[in-house]
């Protein structure tokens, strides 16, 4: 197979080069491009805290029941672990809080400390990838109201003002631990299902409590902070407290990475478009790639329209460099390891076709004022033989390229993940 390989990419590395394309360096650049997977699609996003919450709260919802379920953490590492062999390139693994090891016992969410972590990082270090992290505001008793960190309760809003700072003092430590920046991530599920009189009230309180925990910096070679804003979840159909709007507000004047999810937004809206109109007022951004269908539904990421035209503004604009990419999605209705699988290698080919793209042709037409050209060239590169390119990159990773890999899949489910009952 090698060899037939090796012949398609030197076929397709010629018809690119006409164009301008160096494949070769494109493979470079993709190499280079790390991608943080979520560790929540492997067990349904319930965590190991106990007594498991679930999602009792927040907005979102796992739907079906498919076998092999990660329960422990061993498992989720080595789930983890057979999805990263199937993936080509080096990439990191996105926690939240409630994932840590708490030993059996009740650690609530305002006590616990990077020593809960330790199995992770030492796991990390092992597999060889950074860890990134997020606090977890949701499936707690203190969220079912709909409100955390804008609740209009004090002693509400002190608990999830601790988590949080808790949580930023965990992903510091685990930056300078595995000496490479840690992220993290806050989102909230604050909002009430129907019509709200007291906006001003609530958004005026998750300002202040930003506020309070932001007031603690840290090095950001060892940590980098980022807000995620959301349209609307269930349960929050009418109002969202932590709308866009307000946290690219908040992390503009703040400093703060914005993060933005691809399922936040409105249906017809272009999350692609964003890039450019966000990047001149700010340093860095995190992008959650995710794929809504009729709704912020995450599902697993394919290779669409949408996160095509994501990663082929990130190119264009040179932005590559300043862009964080993860992984937000979570399906139990197939099979988990595959879907982590997917998803990351969808977005890997998507962002392969944007590197492949011959920009700077492009642009000379565009100001020429050749639109016809402009079009036409767009319109043939989708009939270029970029999956031999694919191919070769894989191959050099040495992991399974095409569809080969899904055997592999399906020979784990049989040995390991059916066995979990």
């Amino acid at each position: 197979m090698t060899t037939t390989i090796d012949r398609a990419y030197a076929a397709a590395r010629d018809r690119y080069a006409s164009l301008g394309v160096d494949t070769d360096r494109a493979l470079k650049t993709l190499a280079t491009i790390s991608i943080s997977i979520n560790c929540w699609q492997g067990d349904d996003v319930r965590g190991f805290e106990e007594p498991a919450e679930g999602l009792s709260s927040g907005g979102i919802q796992v739907t079906g029941g498919y076998p092999g379920r990660a329960r422990t953490i061993p498992e989720l590492q080595a789930d983890l672990e057979k999805a990263l062999s199937l993936i080509p390139g080096r990439h990191r693994v996105n926690l939240h809080a409630m994932y840590g090891d708490f030993g059996g016992r009740r650690i609530d969410r305002d006590s616990i400390q990077a020593d809960h972590f330790r199995g992770w990082v030492d796991w990390a270090r092992s597999t060889r990838v950074h860890l990134d992290f997020n606090a977890t505001c949701f499936a707690h008793d203190r969220a079912e109201s709909g409100f955390t960190l804008s609740s209009l309760d004090d002693a509400t809003r002190r608990f999830w003002i601790e988590h949080v700072r808790r949580c930023r003092e965990i992903s510091a430590h685990i930056g300078r631990v595995q000496q490479g920046v840690c992220i993290h991530n806050l989102w909230i599920p604050d909002g009430t299902k129907d019509l709200t009189v007291s906006r001003a009230a609530h958004r005026e309180h998750l300002k202040n409590s930003l506020n309070t925990i932001f007031a603690t910096s840290f090095d950001r070679g060892e940590m980098k902070d980022a807000v995620e804003g959301k349209l609307f979840g269930i349960g929050s159909e009418a109002f969202v407290v932590g709308s866009h709007e307000f946290y690219l507000a908040y992390a503009l004047i703040r400093g703060i990475m914005p993060c933005i999810d691809m399922g936040h937004f409105h249906p017809t809206e272009s999350v692609a478009d964003k890039v450019s109109a966000i990047f001149p007022f700010c340093s860095e951004l995190l992008f959650h790639v995710s794929r809504g269908v009729r709704w912020d539904s995450d599902h697993v990421v394919t290779m669409n329209d949408e996160t095509r035209a994501l990663m082929e503004e990130i190119v264009r604009g040179g932005y590559l460099s300043r862009v964080h990419l993860a992984l937000d999605f979570f399906d139990a209705s197939i099979n988990r390891v595959g879907a982590w699988v997917i998803g990351t290698r969808a977005t890997q080919r998507a962002l392969l076709a944007a590197l492949l793209e011959p920009t700077e042709r492009l642009r000379t037409m565009e100001v020429e004022g050749n639109l016809f050209g402009r079009l036409a060239l767009l319109e043939e590169m989708k009939a270029m033989p970029a999956g031999a390119i694919w191919d070769r990159f894989c191959v050099s990773e040495n992991v399974p390229p095409g569809e080969t890999w899904l055997e592999e899949i399906l020979r784990y489910e049989r040995d390991v993940l059916r066995k979990r009952t």
